[in-house]
């Protein structure tokens, strides 16, 4: 027979593994009786877990959730995954998340086996995170968004603009997007009777939730590519298309989702974004290093020639006469 301390994590692990279980299933497994499986469930109630009993043929134990955070007992899988999504978190723009999840972190260690440590080890040197420029957001405000679209709740918060001005915001939430560097809610702005993007490290004060909402469509079947083409497209001056010359996936690699959206078109690869100018699209498309074409704006077509002439200039005699016909616009006269 297991030493009761051993036969307690046992009794655990099975009640964690499944969501029910009858007495003599318990016993079975751990070949001990019935009776010293109530006695061990009785300790581990005493422990702060919540175990549940139903009585009858049919009744059985199951682990319920509880007022506090008992210990848990992961396998060893579990425990990598645990462990290398709390160091992935660290850089989190929730703020505050990122230092829990160093404590939480630095508990998991102390008590990783010695057969794990060497794989743990080797991910996280391996591994190096690229810091992104992101505004901490107030994990409260997540919080309270978080149960008014659950419980659809008309929320009311303040909220500054992209130019600083604060407005008093009343909303329908329907749905959180995370794009890794910044949270966005969607939701029915009931005083512009439309549908609204919101960055949530904007909210300047936790949401209050108000009455109930009955619920209308959607904007779109798919709220991400929603978010995607109203932080890349929508609020911006000139809508920009190119083609790259590059498949969608080597592409993918060096345009995050929050830049651009990008579409595959047999090898080839559409890019639509936004800019306020002309200058900062066309250095990024050039900066990818693949060869592209302008599809739109035709504005932009006309800087590129003029950006190409430039550039052509400042190389010299030798790239003029390699180029015949590009960048014979006017030069300055030297001094």
């Amino acid at each position: 027979m297991l030493e009761t301390s051993a036969r307690l994590l046992q009794l655990l692990s099975l009640l964690q593994l499944r969501r029910e279980w009858t007495g003599p299933a318990l016993a079975e497994r751990m070949s001990v009786t019935e009776r010293t499986v109530r006695r061990d469930i009785g300790k581990l109630r005493t422990l702060g877990y919540p175990i549940h009993a139903s009585p009858g043929i049919a009744g059985g134990y199951q682990l319920g959730a509880g007022a506090q955070l008992p210990p848990l007992l992961l396998d060893d899988d579990e425990a990598l995954a645990v462990a290398i999504g709390l160091s992935a978190v660290t850089a989190s723009p929730v703020s505050g998340l990122g230092e829990a999840s160093v404590r939480a972190l630095t508990k998991l260690e102390q008590v990783l086996p010695g057969r794990l440590r060497p794989k743990f080890a080797g991910l996280r040197t391996a591994v190096t995170r690229m810091a992104a420029v992101s505004t901490p957001v107030n994990p409260e405000v997540l919080t309270a968004l978080s149960a008014a679209i659950t419980e659809r709740r008309v929320v009311v918060f303040r909220y500054a603009r992209h130019d600083g001005e604060s407005s008093r915001r009343v909303v329908e939430p329907v749905r959180l997007v995370d794009t890794g560097r910044r949270w966005y809610l969607v939701a029915w702005d009931t005083g512009r009777q439309d549908w609204r993007t919101f960055r949530v490290d904007r909210c300047q004060s936790v949401p209050s939730p108000r009455d109930r909402f009955p619920g209308r469509p959607p904007p779109a079947k798919d709220l991400a590519a929603y978010v995607q083409k109203a932080i890349t497209r929508s609020p911006y001056s000139h809508d920009i298309v190119v083609r790259i010359h590059a498949p969608a996936a080597d592409v993918s690699q060096l345009v995050p989702p929050n830049i651009a959206e990008l579409e595959d078109d047999a090898g080839s690869t559409i890019m639509r974004f936004g800019a306020d100018s002309l200058d900062w699209p066309l250095m990024h498309v050039v900066a990818l290093g693949f060869d592209f074409d302008i599809l739109e704006p035709r504005a932009l077509q006309e800087h590129a020639i003029t950006a190409a002439g430039r550039l052509i200039r400042a190389a010299g005699p030798a790239a003029r006469a390699t180029e015949p016909g590009v960048g014979h616009g006017p030069t300055r006269s030297p001094s």
